[in-house]
């Protein structure tokens, strides 16, 4: 995907849907844990929700297991809606994880991060995908990924989670192949990035939290066109 960003002005959301939801595009629940998936570089996009989390003065904090935040990027978000940087900056912190059991352990010591930072977002890139690892055994990546899962269940209650994922474009082994679909049955909400017919970005609604399996697609605002 192109790194260029559409104005939002420039773009009018539109649904399928038997009806719109209550939220608008390109935010996230108000609490509870919610799933965007996709192609490879679906975690990046994370990088497009927040100009209006912090804009309502929020933090958030963001636990990196895709190696993606790209601060070049958040200054040029920044720039566009007219924040100094440096403010921009102060109301996210990011914390990255190289490997599964380092996700883990992020994930299982956020009430001690949040008594530091105190934050009413939780952003985790790259799950489950990161415990896909084929270095890593089964087993060991099983314990890892159900104590991770266990402990986002448990923070959904006074936080937003989003978990921005490209398991898709993955083959895990036999014994993972249901990380995805028991990280989704966890979500409230469930959004896949899809490329619409005008290559603009849409987000589909697959699962909402009375998991109606209703498809209401959007076109989304303030997003990055993608290049053919």
């Amino acid at each position: 995907m192109a790194d260029g960003i559409v104005p939002a002005s420039q773009v009018r959301p539109q649904w399928t849907g038997a009806e719109a939801p209550l939220r608008k595009p390109w935010t996230l629940p108000a609490c509870g844990l919610a799933v965007f998936h996709g192609a490879a570089d679906t975690p990046r996009l994370s990088h497009y929700f927040l100009p209006r989390l912090l804009w309502q003065g929020k933090r958030v904090l963001m636990l990196d297991g895709a190696n993606c935040a790209d601060p070049r990027l958040l200054e040029r978000l920044a720039r566009q809606r007219g924040v100094p940087f440096a403010e921009f900056n102060r109301q996210i912190e990011i914390a990255r994880a190289f490997t599964c059991f380092q996700l883990t352990e992020l994930i299982m010591r956020v009430p001690q991060l949040l008594a530091d930072f105190p934050a009413q977002v939780l952003i985790v890139t790259a799950f489950p995908e990161l415990y896909y690892d084929e270095d890593v055994q089964d087993w060991n990546a099983r314990g890892a990924f159900e104590r991770a899962l266990a402990s986002l269940r448990r923070g959904a209650s006074p936080l937003a989670i989003a978990l921005f994922s490209s398991a898709a474009t993955f083959i895990p082994s036999p014994a993972r192949r249901r990380f995805f679909e028991k990280t989704c049955t966890a979500a409230v909400e469930v959004w896949r990035f899809d490329v619409g017919a005008d290559n603009r970005l849409k987000l589909v609604c697959t699962q909402s939290a009375p998991r109606l399996r209703e498809t209401e697609s959007l076109t989304s605002g303030g997003a990055p066109s993608r290049k053919q």
